[in-house]
């Protein structure tokens, strides 16, 4: 899926972004598109982007880069909204011209699943617990 955008499909018509939203007295959010890469763990953003919305570094974490590099980011916790559901994760500061990737454990915390052929987001009928 690197380096082309999935539609994210929201109650029959196309929306191509998801928000983070993070409390700081009242709530401030951004809206930004993001690529959705199964090939990525955790979302990325603009560490500008986050600052904006005052997102805090909570911790560091080591990630393998696309060309198979290994760097440290900082990561801060976030509440993430797309396609009407919501769930919260890590959002990793990325350099502020870095391409905002949406990855596969927010998708699959709120029951979304990649369809390859289709190049589609599909809505699981349940999440599993087992």
């Amino acid at each position: 899926m690197r380096g082309r955008r999935s539609q994210l499909h929201n109650h029959g018509t196309h929306a191509r972004h998801c928000s983070f939203e993070r409390s700081v007295e009242f709530w401030r959010f951004l809206r930004i598109d993001f690529l959705v890469d199964t090939g990525a763990t955790d979302c990325v953003a603009p560490a500008a982007k986050l600052r904006e919305i005052a997102v805090q570094p909570v911790g560091m974490m080591a990630y393998e880069l696309a060309d198979g590099a290994t760097r440290e980011y900082p990561f801060g916790l976030v509440e993430i909204r797309f396609m009407g559901e919501v769930t919260a994760g890590r959002v990793v500061s990325g350099p502020d011209d870095v391409e905002p990737l949406l990855g596969v454990t927010a998708l699959e915390s709120v029951g979304i699943k990649v369809d390859p052929v289709n190049r589609t987001l599909k809505r699981l009928p349940a999440i599993p617990l087992k």
